[in-house]
């Protein structure tokens, strides 16, 4: 899902921050990179007190690096890979980060119904959406029901830093919520330094802070969920927040006249079949966003509308119609709509 983001008067497209060399005050840092299969970017408004860049984002890469250490499931030999490989009988010390991010994955797990399932993976790739390749058939209910049994987040012990799990197959992914999860790593890193202002961002999830170079707020724009993605839907000003969107209009692919989504419902092992395209979420973290807009875009548009009400969470929805797209706001999102 792409985002498109206003900095200094300019629309900066696509995940990629494009400011010219006379556009831009020598006082904002921009560094940028690549980690989790993705870019990420960071602007910075650095206070009076001098900071070297190239140190800072050496720090910032053994961060990223770390965490990639820690939660990729391509790295063979990371800490998740490691609990994904072991059997039932083991159990794996892991570091803190990754329990933490486990036992949130775990909360919002139960705060939203099963939506947000980290051991879905069996489904996803039963679906085509894996490693593995796409099926030449619809998968059958037997092939669905095999697979959902090899699910289970209740199969998942924390101990401590100590992990352990209910049986052999169990697979956790944390892509759902880990380059929420990385934002918020790379933000801590910033808050050392009392910048004037910063905006970090992975893969599309956000984080911003104070000012830009003119004193005044960051400003985000969502894009209009279209093929494209040529239009800006919404412009907000999140003030101190993080943002994650997540959408559902360009990952899918048709069987049998039948278009399938790469959202699963681990709930059913059905691909989601609504009408609801994208989800933004707000939040201090940008790992419970992240965690949160990929369990609405599974609940639908009513369900997350309930959701949001009784967690008092700030979220915007747009949902596909014959005739466009309608959008939805819970109360707590209204503040951040810019004007």
């Amino acid at each position: 899902m792409k985002i498109k983001v206003f900095i200094n008067g300019l629309v900066l497209i696509g995940l990629v921050f494009f400011i010219s060399a006379c556009s831009q005050p020598e006082q904002v840092m921009s560094l940028s990179g690549n980690t989790m299969g993705t870019t990420y970017h960071i602007k910075i408004m650095p206070s009076e007190k001098s900071i070297d860049a190239q140190a800072l984002q050496v720090k910032i890469d053994k961060a990223l690096e770390e965490v990639n250490d820690q939660m990729s499931t391509y790295r063979p030999d990371s800490e998740l890979s490691r609990f994904n490989q072991m059997s039932s009988n083991d159990t794996l010390n892991v570091s803190a980060d990754t329990v933490k991010v486990i036992n949130e994955a775990i909360k919002l797990y139960k705060i939203t119904d099963g939506a947000l399932d980290i051991t879905l993976g069996p489904l996803v790739n039963l679906w085509g959406f894996g490693p593995d390749k796409r099926p030449t058939t619809i998968p059958t209910q037997v092939q669905i029901d095999k697979q959902k049994a090899r699910t289970g987040i209740q199969y998942i012990t924390v101990n401590g830093t100590q992990l352990s799990k209910g049986h052999d197959d169990l697979y956790v992914d944390l892509s759902s919520i880990a380059k929420g999860f990385g934002v918020d790593k790379v933000a801590a890193i910033l808050e050392q330094y009392q910048f004037q202002g910063y905006l970090v961002e992975i893969g599309g999830e956000i984080r911003v802070k104070g000012t830009k170079d003119d004193n005044q707020p960051w400003v985000i724009a969502v894009e209009q969920p279209s093929e494209d993605g040529v239009g800006v839907q919404q412009v907000l000003s999140p003030g101190d927040m993080s943002m994650a969107t997540s959408g559902d209009y360009r990952n899918y692919y048709e069987e049998d006249g039948q278009q399938f989504s790469h959202l699963i419902d681990p709930r059913t092992g059905y691909p989601i079949k609504h009408r609801l395209a994208s989800v933004t979420v707000l939040d201090k973290d940008c790992m419970v966003a992240d965690g949160y807009a990929t369990a609405m875009m599974v609940l639908g548009t009513q369900a997350s509308l309930a959701l949001a009400k009784r967690e008092d969470l700030a979220i915007m929805l747009i949902e596909k119609r014959d005739d466009g797209f309608k959008v939805f706001y819970s109360n707590a999102f209204k503040p951040y709509i810019s004007q």
